[in-house]
C-alpha cells in the first residue's frame, strides 16, 4: 500500500499586526522530505505514526515536506501558493496512491485565500483520485469548511486544549485512513454547526467530563471517531465557530443524530466553560496574597499562539509599579533587545528598552537598568513529544525580577522555559506566562495556583466587538439564540 503524508500550517490571525511569509516557517520548522525528525510536532504526528506503519512493512512511505509557522497575521499570497505548489508537486511524483495524510491546522487564511486548508484536500483530492483515502489531522481551533469533509474521508482533531493528545491525534488519524484504504471500514462524516464561539479549556469542566465522553464513546466501538472543533476567534473566516464531527463506519443516520445531540450539549456550555478572568492588576494581588506558591498567571490575550506578537509589557509594568519580589515572566519577544546583550555579554549590567514595539495597544517599552543572566544561543522549551525553539534567548534581572527574551515567537508551553535559562523557580513566587491554556499541562503539578489575566490589547478576545467581514451565519455571542428551532 503507497501513502504519501506532508504537513503545512499555520494559524492566522487576520486582526493581527503581524504578517507572515516564508522566512516564519523556515524559523519555526521546515523539514524537506525524508528530514521530519523522530520527534512529532503538534501538526506532523502523522510522519512518526506512518513511519511506525512503514517500519512493520504495512506501507510504502512517500514523504512530502513538512512545516510550521508560529501563529501570526495574514499569510503572504507568495507564500501559501509556493506551500501549496511545493506539497502537491510532491503528491504528484507519488502517484499512484491507496492513501494520503496530511497533518494541517485549520486556520491558515493567506491573502486572496480564505480555506487554505480547503483548497489543499480539494486539490489533493483532484490529484489523487476518487479511490484514494485521504485523512487529515486539524488542531481545535480552527474553521470546519464544507470544502474540507467532502475532500477528506478522516478528520481527526486534537481533543485536548491545552493539545496534550497531538500525538494520539495523527496516530488516529494513520490508523482510520489505512483501515479505510484497506476497505476495513467505510467511513461516513457528520457535522453539526454548534453555532458559538467560546474558549472550551478541557482541564475544566464542563469540557472535561464532555471530552472524556467522546473518548469513551470511541472506545466502545459506536463510532469510529468524535471530534470538537472550537472555532479560532481572530480569524475572519466565514465558517468562525464551533463545529462537531462524528465519523461512523457508514451509517450516517446515527452520526447525523449524535452530532446534532452533542452539538445542542456544548452549545449549553456557553459563557460558563472558560476560566474566570482576571483584570490584571487583581490577579497580581491576589497573586502576591496567595499563601501558595508558585502561583502561575496566564497573561491570555498576548499569546505568541494565537498570533500575536507576544511583546506586551502591559502587565510587567505593573508588577514594577506594585514593586512585587520574587517574579519571573517569559517570555517577551524581543529579537533586538536580544542581540544588544548578546553583545554585552552574560553578567554585563547596562540600560536596555525591550518590549511594546509591535503595537500600540501594547503597553509602552520598557526603559530599565538590568544585568544579563544567561545568555542561550537556539534555545529551546518542550511541549510533550514536541521541541519548540525559542531562538536566541537571553535571561535579564531588574532587581530580583527575571524576564526571558526570546528571537523566535513563542507561547509558554513548559517550566523549561525558564530553567533553560538558568532560572531557578524555587525561589520565584509567580510566575507569568503568556498563554491561553496551552502552558496547564506542564505548569499545573508545580503550580500552588493558577490565574487567568485578561490584558486588553491587540487580540479579538471579544467577537461581540470584533469586525469579521466574512461571517454571515448567527452565532453566539453575537446573537443570544441562533438556534431558532432547537430553542423556540
Amino acid at each position: 500500500m503507497r501513502v504519501f503524508c506532508a504537513s503545512v500550517a499555520t494559524e492566522t490571525n487576520t486582526f493581527s499586526p503581524l504578517r507572515t511569509d516564508f522566512s516564519d516557517f523556515e524559523q519555526s520548522f521546515y523539514a524537506p522530505p525524508g528530514e521530519h525528525p523522530e520527534t512529532p510536532t503538534l501538526c506532523s504526528a502523522v510522519f512518526p505514526a506512518l513511519r511506525k506503519r512503514a517500519a512493520r512493512g504495512e506501507v510504502e512511505l512517500i514523504e512530502g515536506t513538512a512545516t510550521w509557522a508560529e501563529p501570526g497575521g495574514l499569510l503572504s499570497a507568495p507564500t501559501w501558493q509556493r506551500l501549496r505548489a511545493e506539497v502537491l508537486g510532491q503528491l504528484k511524483a507519488a502517484l499512484p496512491l491507496d492513501a494520503v495524510v496530511f497533518g494541517l491546522h485549520g486556520a491558515m487564511i493567506a491573502d486572496g485565500c480564505v480555506d487554505c486548508e480547503g483548497d489543499l484536500l480539494e486539490a489533493a483530492r483532484e490529484i489523487a483520485g476518487p479511490d484514494c483515502r485521504i485523512g487529515a489531522t486539524f488542531d481545535p481551533h480552527s474553521h470546519l469548511s464544507e470544502k474540507r469533509t467532502r475532500n477528506a474521508d478522516i478528520v481527526t482533531v486534537f481533543k485536548e486544549f491545552p493539545h496534550t493528545d497531538f500525538v494520539e491525534t495523527g496516530e488516529a488519524c494513520a490508523d482510520l485512513t489505512l483501515k479505510a484504504a484497506r476497505g476495513e471500514i467505510t467511513p461516513v462524516t457528520s457535522v453539526f454547526d454548534v453555532r458559538m464561539i467560546d474558549v472550551l479549556p478541557t482541564s475544566l469542566q464542563p469540557m472535561r467530563g464532555f471530552i472524556d465522553r467522546l473518548n469513551a464513546l470511541e472506545r466502545s466501538g459506536e463510532i469510529l471517531s468524535a471530534s470538537v472543533i472550537h472555532g479560532f476567534m481572530a480569524g475572519d473566516s466565514p465558517d468562525l465557530g464551533a463545529k462537531i464531527i462524528v465519523t461512523t463506519n457508514d451509517d450516517k443516520a446515527r452520526g447525523n443524530r449524535l452530532a446534532r445531540d452533542l452539538g445542542m450539549e456544548l452549545f449549553g456550555f456557553r459563557g460558563r466553560a472558560a476560566p474566570e478572568f482576571l483584570p490584571p492588576v487583581d490577579a497580581l494581588v491576589r497573586a502576591d496574597k496567595s499563601p501558595r506558591s508558585p502561583v502561575v498567571i496566564a497573561d491570555v490575550w498576548d499569546n505568541p499562539g494565537g498570533g500575536v506578537a507576544g511583546d506586551s509589557t502591559i502587565l510587567l509594568q505593573h508588577v514594577l509599579d506594585l514593586g512585587l519580589k520574587g517574579v519571573a515572566l517569559g517570555t517577551i519577544w524581543d529579537p533586538m533587545a536580544v542581540r544588544l546583550c548578546f553583545a554585552a555579554g552574560e553578567g554585563a549590567a547596562f540600560d536596555l528598552r525591550f518590549g511594546g514595539k509591535t503595537s500600540a495597544h501594547a503597553g509602552q517599552p520598557i526603559d530599565a537598568r538590568v544585568r544579563v543572566t544567561r545568555l542561550v544561543e537556539n534555545a529551546v522549551q518542550s511541549f510533550g513529544a514536541s521541541v519548540v525553539p525559542l531562538g536566541n534567548s537571553a535571561a535579564i534581572r531588574i532587581g530580583d525580577l527575571d524576564i526571558v527574551l526570546n528571537t523566535n515567537r513563542a507561547q509558554a508551553f513548559s517550566p523549561d522555559l525558564f530553567t533553560n535559562l538558568g532560572i531557578d523557580l524555587e525561589t520565584k513566587r509567580i510566575l507569568i506566562v503568556k498563554s491561553t491554556n496551552h502552558f496547564h499541562g506542564a505548569f499545573a503539578p508545580i503550580a500552588g495556583e493558577i490565574l487567568y489575566a485578561a490584558v486588553e490589547g491587540p487580540y479579538p478576545s471579544d467577537p461581540r466587538r470584533t469586525a469579521y467581514t466574512r461571517l454571515k451565519r448567527e452565532i453566539w455571542p453575537m446573537v443570544d439564540n441562533p438556534h431558532h428551532e432547537e430553542l423556540a
